[in-house]
Parts: structure tokens; sequence; C-alpha cells
């Protein structure tokens, strides 16, 4: 059996700070996951999540297309963005840090996720689903996504620090094919 994430039931999204006053916010529509979980020993359990970058969305087509662009992702030279855990610390009730590597345009960088555990249930067709939700902060400007703007009154039209939301619902599957991997609905422009 293994594991892998729901397209229909995940979200990977994101948020940042614009104009010091309100957030932006967009999502990531396309991404494969390699789910390894150990029941009895959740430390062990391990990840590795590949996001087309291309897939970024904000329900603002001048804006997704700049965020595609060398100014951000520059998709066309880094197509995939790539997060690999590593240690797991159990926090509290069903709460985890994950520690992992996060690497955007080629650029890695330590990124922590603290992961709570939702529940387990059977569907029904009989297969297994646990839902987890995790949340964390990027700095783009490590990445080198440093493009930004001077407001007339003070500061930036865009922040440094990404908020990471995650909202994952895992399937165990008896077939080869991930549910990842099957057609998604596109983004709606």
């Amino acid at each position: 059996m293994r594991w892998t994430l729901d397209p229909n039931h995940t979200h990977i999204a994101f948020s940042v700070l614009h104009m010091g006053i309100t957030y932006a916010t967009g999502h990531f529509a396309r991404y494969t996951a390699e789910i390894t979980l150990d029941e009895e020993t959740p430390e062990r359990s391990s990840t590795d999540v590949s996001i087309v970058a291309a897939s970024i969305a904000t329900d603002n087509l001048e804006r997704d297309a700049h965020l595609r662009s060398h100014d951000f992702l520059d998709t066309a030279t880094w197509p995939t963005i790539h997060y690999r855990s590593g240690a797991i610390t159990p926090l509290g009730f069903n709460t985890y840090n994950v520690e992992g590597d996060l690497t955007i345009r080629d650029v890695t960088v330590p990124v922590t996720l603290e992961v709570v555990y939702g529940g387990e249930t059977v569907d029904p067709e009989g297969y297994r689903r646990m839902g987890f939700s995790a949340r964390g902060y990027v700095n783009r400007e490590r990445y080198g996504l440093t493009w930004n703007m001077p407001l007339e009154s003070g500061g930036e039209v865009l922040g440094a620090t990404v908020r990471v939301e995650i909202e994952a619902e895992l399937v165990e599957r008896p077939d080869a094919t991930p549910l990842s991997d099957q057609p998604v609905a596109p983004a709606q422009p």
C-alpha cells in the first residue's frame, strides 16, 4: 500500500503582505508527493513534494504571469519547487515540527513546518484516509525573489515573509497510480 495526496482535498496556499495593509493570497494547483508514514513512530515518517511552479494561481492573470516571470519564480528556467522533510519532532497532542529543505530557483533553504494530524477515517470505497494541516514561513528574498517597489508613504509593495498553509488529505492506495498524477480541474481565470 502507498500513501498519496488526494488533489481534490489538498490545498497548498501562500500569502504575502501587500502594501503593508493586507495579504495577497494564492496557491499551487499541481504537485506530486512521495509519502512514507510510520504510524508507530511518526518521527520516522518522510515526505518529498514536487510542485509545478507554473501552476501558481492568484485569481489574477496579470499577477500570475508576473509571478512566473524572471522577477519571481522564473518558471521557464526552474519549473519545479521541491520540499524534502528531514527531522520530525513531536510538540504535543498530534502536533509536530517538520524540518526540511525547500528549493526554489535552485536555492535550498531550511524551512520548518508545524504539522497537525487531523485524524483518520475510511472512505466509501474502503480506502484509509488521513488529514494534516501544516503552517510555516518562508523568506522569499533568501531565494533571490527580491522584486519590489517603494511606496510613496514609505515601505515597499511586498513583504519579504511568505506565509505557507497546507491542508493535505492522504489516501492509502493499493494501485500504482497516485491520485496526484490524475487530472485535476484547472484553476479558473
